[in-house]
């Protein structure tokens, strides 16, 4: 890439940022999880795993649950 491009292109970006700023925005960066990744569908996996099993592992929990739920219905 010639520097004339670069510069090209760098103008514009600027130019579109300080528009948008005078507009009232603000840039954000986010990250979010890569969903092509091997890695992701192994994460899903995993985790899916863990919630299928959370009712065997800690019936406790669920029964809190079910009984906040029931003490709430005739709440009005």
């Amino acid at each position: 890439m010639r520097k004339k491009d670069f510069s090209n292109s760098t103008n514009r970006v600027k130019k579109y940022r300080d528009n948008m700023r005078a507009n009232g925005l603000r840039p954000v960066q986010i990250w979010i999880p890569d969903t092509r990744s091997l890695n992701f569908q192994q994460e899903c996996l995993r985790q899916s795993k863990i919630v299928s099993q959370a009712n065997v592992i800690n019936k406790d929990l669920d029964n809190f649950i079910d009984d906040a739920l029931n003490d709430i219905q005739d709440w009005t």
